[in-house]
């Protein structure tokens, strides 16, 4: 097998530098390193096996080992693996471990979030400002840790937040947010401007953090679930996918029904549309181009209300289930499902055909936000926002789940890395949903069951799921307690590695570019702020 060959190959390439290893979950290869070693060994797999880092966080592991896990995960894309370095540190915080983010740029983020989290500092951090708390929460305080209660009561504190300062002849800040005209969530944005054009922007978030993992420590896993999908509204489907995939992997479940399976594919495409449909209206109304907004907000309300015929609801919740889903929501809608789908590709085509023909709205989303692919792959930017840019990743293809890999679909791919790519990688990526839910129906078998069961949860066992949400690369980790409770749900959904790239988009463009080019990337605040 492809994992066990990299499992061979890790092993050889850290040598007497690993302490434990082990291939778990068909795909996952998790090697124990010395806190001496981490950083020599993070970046001897980063520059030496063709990788990704995707995940970097830390498990208070106290009532097991007494000590603070450190978990880097790197995805090998083209080999369906994931590979975890992890070392266990002692928890009274004696012992501090390099930062690795000057080598590995998408780590910085995960050290500053470990560092709020849990208290671990990391030597040669090149940026150790907060990033979660904000000036009112204590210093002192870590609420991923064990012996942070939910309901403890913390003080309010007044501290003065620190801003990356520009100095210079003609540089002037401009802070806008966090509360915004209109109904959005709320950001900080502290733009730096040279005249004009922008030079520098800082974006503060963590305004809505919620502390949903920490929420669902020694909760029961179907509790969890009712989380998981409350972490990003218009993501509900393949945040669930992932949480309840996490389940069924640890769980040692590798077979789950023919007809859940398609049946899950269906959901996660409407729901791709649905995100995909809202993102170009929202451009359209940026450039105050009204008709083609109206028509598109008009296409998504029609899977909107397909949605809520099918299950219920219309951002799909209570639709899966570890093992399955919770019915069989296809049954007997067939027809209805197609019959919509046809309807949408004709309508949608046609809409696009207007947007496409316009040429004052295509000089403006042109050359307007670009992302240069160098700074993709840096920071590991996902989903559409990273194919516009050159960076050719998709869950589906290379970690594929449900049904995707007996379905026949394209993955779109640009490089001129703007609004406009963006916006063509969305177009093109509703069509290939389209065609991936008729080949669904098509091959999906007429009878059998949904789901199966799972039976209780082994303890202190985990695992990872992933998923392609409408905005891209989408990771859950799971480790299970006892009592079929969860021990640590921590979770990377794709507006966390994309919120960085945003501040690099906008550089040289101008203020009044900004609403257009945020609109491009359409990230989520809850999603990133859990």
């Amino acid at each position: 097998m492809v994992s066990e060959a990299i499992f061979d190959t890790i092993n050889r390439l850290l040598s007497t530098h690993v302490l434990e290893s082990r291939l778990i979950n068909e795909n996952e290869v998790y090697f124990c390193i010395s806190s001496s070693t981490v950083k020599e060994d993070c970046i001897n797999v980063y520059k030496n096996i063709e990788c990704v880092l995707v995940d970097l966080f830390a498990n208070d592991t106290t009532p097991i080992d007494n000590k603070l896990t450190v978990y880097y995960t790197f995805a090998v894309r083209s080999s369906n693996t994931l590979v975890t370095l992890y070392s266990k540190l002692e928890n009274d915080g004696s012992v501090r471990i390099d930062s690795i983010a000057l080598d590995v740029p998408a780590a910085s983020l995960y050290e500053r979030e470990i560092h709020d989290m849990y208290g671990k500092d990391f030597n040669g951090c090149p940026d150790s400002r907060e990033l979660v708390h904000h000036g009112n929460f204590p210093l002192n305080v870590h609420p991923l840790r064990k012996d942070f209660k939910t309901n403890k009561h913390i003080p309010f504190q007044q501290r003065d937040l620190e801003f990356a300062t520009i100095t210079g002849k003609g540089v002037f800040e401009v802070p806008v947010g966090p509360v915004h005209a209109g109904i959005i969530e709320p950001g900080h944005f502290r733009f730096s401007v040279a005249g004009e054009p922008i030079i520098n922007l800082e974006a503060k978030l963590y305004y809505v953090h919620r502390g949903l993992e920490k929420l669902c420590e020694n909760q029961h896993y179907m509790k969890a679930l009712l989380f998981s999908e409350r972490i990003s509204g218009d993501e509900t489907f393949t945040n669930s996918l992932a949480f309840c995939q996490a389940i069924e992997k640890l769980n040692g479940i590798t077979y789950i029904p023919e007809r859940a399976a398609y049946s899950r594919v269906i959901f996660a495409e409407l729901e791709r549309i649905c995100g995909h449909l809202g993102d170009i209206s929202g451009l359209c109304v940026d450039t105050a181009y009204i008709f083609p907004s109206g028509q598109l907000g008009m296409m998504r309300r029609w899977i909107q209300l397909l949605n809520e015929q099918l299950t219920g609801s219309r951002f799909l919740r209570n639709t899966n289930k570890p093992g399955g889903l919770r019915r069989d929501f296809i049954r007997n809608n067939e027809k209805i499902i197609l019959e919509c789908i046809n309807k949408l590709d004709k309508e949608f085509k046609e809409t696009v055909s207007v947007i496409k023909n316009n040429g004052m709205f295509i000089d403006r989303v042109e050359h307007t936000g670009i992302l240069e692919n160098s700074i993709a792959v840096d920071l590991n930017v996902v989903g559409p926002a990273g194919r516009a840019s050159g960076v050719k990743t998709d869950v589906r293809k290379e970690f594929p789940y449900a049904a995707y890999s007996k379905l026949k679909f394209n993955i779109p791919e640009h490089g001129n890395c703007d609004v406009n790519c963006r916006m063509n990688v969305k177009i093109e990526e509703v069509m290939e949903s389209v065609n991936i839910i008729k080949q669904v129906l098509g091959k999906m078998p007429e009878e059998g069951p949904v789901s199966v069961d799972i039976g209780n949860l082994k303890p202190y066992s985990y695992g990872f799921g992933m998923t392609e949400s409408p905005r891209g690369e989408n990771i859950h980790f799971v480790m299970t307690g006892e009592n079929n409770t969860i021990f640590r749900y921590k979770v990377r959904t794709p507006s966390f590695c994309n919120w960085p790239a945003l501040c690099h988009a906008v550089n040289t463009n101008t203020l009044t570019d900004f609403p257009l080019i945020n609109k491009s990337f359409n990230l989520s605040y809850a999603g990133n702020d859990l």
